[in-house]
């Protein structure tokens, strides 16, 4: 493994991340200043107002009122290992979420975070220690218990890498767990991460795609599609196999043209082998969320479509609209050679049947599938 690891480092010292983020204020827990983590975010930032948290303090007012980035280092005393928030009702995959901090520099107009945070404030758990502490009571208890965990729940996981290293210590950490396999979820690159995996088996790089007309209007701050494209194509070239995302699909006047454009974009940049799986998922809301994107982003009328009320309490696109787009995009994926790593977010068996013929029971179950092609070497496939 040591070649690999100076071949990845050798590499690595030449990446230069796009779209990076540097927030304009520091905020620290008067516990979490002294954790090395604290120290080498602070480190990167000279310059940076640093200000320590003291009663009273309002984080969000060193914002101001043009949404300046605040990093707020945070002594975090929940759980970091937790299940994806799904539902019953639809079928979910089983991802497992390693929390490591809260809220994103990206601009997407369809976020829903923006309905859970108010400013631009990123919270960064740094007290990673007790995270490591969790992961190993969690994830060591019993060797023979599979797990599929990444970081792009609540954050993305690679915005703030750049300062945070917070993936890199994460592959290097979950190298000693052969159970665990851990997905990097983004929409900026940044593979510095590399140099510390210790094997292209145990990390699956992963990019959420879309038109490149959807990434143009609606992801603000992101990397466009080719660059994300080009970085799992590197990825692949190194050995780890990627995981893409079209989720949230999105219905709009000539989405057939833009999502064909994305599917042959995909299939230039990368061989079906090198994917481990991908997902299609249709645009779906909280009803709150509704008036903050309009607030936010009042030209994304994409959210004017015809929506019902899902069995979940979120609004989703006319199932008619859905199935549509899911069976189009499909289609141009089979034709390419990607089949059965194709799965279906938060939808249910009937919607799985007409969209791709088959339903998660076939496939054995979706989290059982999913973990099989997590740890299935690409020769496999």
């Amino acid at each position: 493994m040591t070649g690999q690891s100076d071949n990845m480092k050798k590499y690595c010292s030449t990446v230069q991340p796009s779209h990076m983020a540097w927030p304009e204020n520091i905020v620290v827990d008067q516990e979490a200043a002294s954790t090395p983590l604290a120290r080498k975010i602070i480190r990167k930032m000279p310059g940076v107002p640093l200000h320590t948290l003291s009663p009273g303090m309002n984080i969000s007012e060193l914002a101001g009122k043009d949404n300046r980035l605040v990093i707020y280092l945070k002594h975090y005393r929940g759980r970091f290992l937790r299940p994806c928030p799904a539902t019953r009702k639809y079928r979910c995959c089983g991802y497992q979420i390693i929390h490591i901090g809260e809220n994103c520099p990206l601009n997407c107009s369809y976020c829903i975070l923006q309905a859970y945070f108010q400013d631009r404030v990123l919270k960064i758990w740094a007290n990673q220690e007790d995270l490591w502490t969790e992961l190993d009571m969690v994830l060591g208890r019993d060797r023979n218990r599979l797990f599929r965990v990444g970081t792009g729940e609540f954050t993305d996981s690679l915005a703030l890498e750049h300062l945070t290293g917070y993936s890199a210590d994460l592959a290097q950490f979950l190298g000693n767990y052969p159970n665990v396999c851990l997905e990097l979820k983004s929409k900026i690159i940044d593979l510095s991460w590399m140099e510390k995996a210790p094997s292209t088996r145990k990390v699956l790089p992963a990019w959420s795609v879309n038109s490149p007309e959807i990434i143009s209007r609606e992801e603000g701050g992101a990397s466009t599609l080719e660059e994300r494209l080009k970085a799992a194509g590197t990825c692949a070239d190194k050995g780890f196999r990627v995981c893409l995302h079209f989720d949230p699909i999105i219905h709009y006047p000539g989405w057939k043209k833009g999502y064909a454009h994305a599917v042959e974009m995909i299939l230039d940049f990368l061989r079906p082998e090198h994917i481990a799986y991908l997902s299609l998922g249709s645009f779906r809301f909280m009803p709150g969320l509704k008036k903050t994107i309009i607030r936010n982003h009042p030209g994304s009328d994409y959210i004017y479509n015809e929506f019902i009320t899902g069995l979940d309490g979120k609004a989703r696109l006319l199932l008619t609209l859905r199935l549509e787009q899911f069976k189009y995009i499909a289609g141009k994926l089979k034709k390419g050679g990607v089949s059965r790593q194709i799965y279906l977010c938060m939808e249910s068996d009937r919607v799985w049947k007409e969209a791709l013929g088959y339903t998660p029971k076939d496939l054995g179950g979706l989290a059982r599938h999913l973990l099989n092609l997590s740890f299935k070497d690409k020769a496999g496939l």
